[in-house]
């Protein structure tokens, strides 16, 4: 039996960071996953960029408020339940995640958490374990299940590379060039048309 594990930002709904950089002003922000693949230099930065200009939870939390899935992912989360079982594994926040969550119809989702200090400023962040895509693919193995993996960015490589099957979705060029083994599709129906294989 196969499950599909997916990324959330860049499959099925718009760059969290990029959206905050764009309300805010503050270019440095637009620095993702799709640029940057060491993800605690990534972080650190961030954390780094809100301090400088005074931004905490709540100011990311309304931004993140306003986000809509990205056109067609509601329903190809609901296609893809109709089929078999979809865990979103992401490197986002719980803190960030909800109304996201929302939004999709409340899939699964495996993320990290956020640390705050008393006036709310994002301080530190946890993840739920070293290279959790990849181990979540892995454990999700260790139970007999073959699973199709998804994602767009660096952070992403090692669960597709984990995986039974690995799918580039809408990933930017220099991922596309850096890793050419995975297929690439760039919508929906493209990636049902593979789905449609294994599921």
């Amino acid at each position: 039996m196969y499950l599909i594990c997916s990324d959330l930002e860049g499959v099925f709904v718009p760059e969290v960071w990029i959206n905050v950089a764009d309300k805010t002003g503050i270019s440095e922000l637009r620095r993702t996953t799709r640029d940057e693949p060491d993800y605690d230099k990534l972080m650190r930065s961030r954390m780094t960029i809100l301090d400088k200009h005074g931004l905490k939870l709540h100011d990311i939390q309304n931004v993140i408020a306003q986000i809509l899935p990205l056109p067609g992912a509601i329903e190809f989360i609901e296609w893809v339940k109709e089929r078999t079982q979809m865990i979103v594994v992401s490197d986002t926040f719980i803190q960030f995640a909800d109304p996201l969550m929302k939004k999709l119809g409340r899939p699964t989702l495996f993320c990290h958490t956020l640390v705050m200090d008393e006036t709310n400023r994002i301080i530190d962040y946890k993840l739920r374990q070293p290279d959790p895509k990849r181990k979540t693919v892995e454990a999700l193995q260790g139970l007999k299940y073959q699973v199709i993996a998804m994602g767009d960015s660096y952070n992403d490589i090692s669960m597709l590379k984990q995986a039974d099957v690995g799918i580039l979705f809408r990933p930017p060029q220099n991922v596309i060039s850096d890793y050419p083994q995975f297929p690439v599709v760039t919508d929906y129906p493209e990636l049902m048309e593979i789905l449609c294989k294994y599921i």
